[in-house]
């Protein structure tokens, strides 16, 4: 018994670091307003990285590729810095990515590209950065009614 709780133990701290790591390396391509394509720096398969905590506009939604555009804009072959968080379900890991020191998903939110994503009815990191971006009626918020992406997919589904 001693044995199984010890390894048990140790399963639980393997899988809690698994999880979290820093990558840093090129983006090679930007595929939407809130997913990037990283190269490590170290070599190695390109990583899917999915910003964590936004919600960009799909491809083809209203203002979606201006989303895109702006990502790329800021971060196409650029170094950046990764701090993951696990995978989401399409198998894209989750990150908050830094360029030049500064978080790409507020540096998003707070001019108009993105929206900040809560988690059972929490007001998502970025929050304050969207009622900002909303006052201001910076980027999607100039449009006359911006709909959330998971509303959108709900009602239209992905983009192909």
């Amino acid at each position: 018994m001693n044995r199984l709780c010890l390894l048990l133990a140790a399963c639980l701290l393997l899988a809690s670091g698994a999880h979290a790591a820093i990558l840093r390396g090129t983006v090679a391509y930007v595929g939407d307003g809130d997913t990037l394509y990283l190269r490590p720096a170290g070599g190695g398969r390109q990583v899917a990285i999915r910003l964590l905590d936004i919600d960009a506009p799909e491809g083809c939604q209203p203002y979606g590729p201006q989303a895109r555009q702006a990502l790329a804009r800021r971060v196409l072959r650029q170094p950046v810095r990764a701090l993951t968080h696990g995978q989401d379900d399409y198998g894209r890991t989750l990150a908050r990515v830094e360029h030049r020191g500064e978080d790409v998903g507020a540096w998003l939110v707070r001019d108009g590209h993105a929206w900040s994503t809560g988690f059972r009815r929490k007001a998502g990191p970025y929050a304050d950065l969207e009622a900002q971006a909303r006052r201001s009626r910076s980027g999607l918020w100039a449009l006359p009614a911006p709909m959330e992406p998971r509303t959108f997919r709900k009602r239209f589904g992905r983009c192909h």
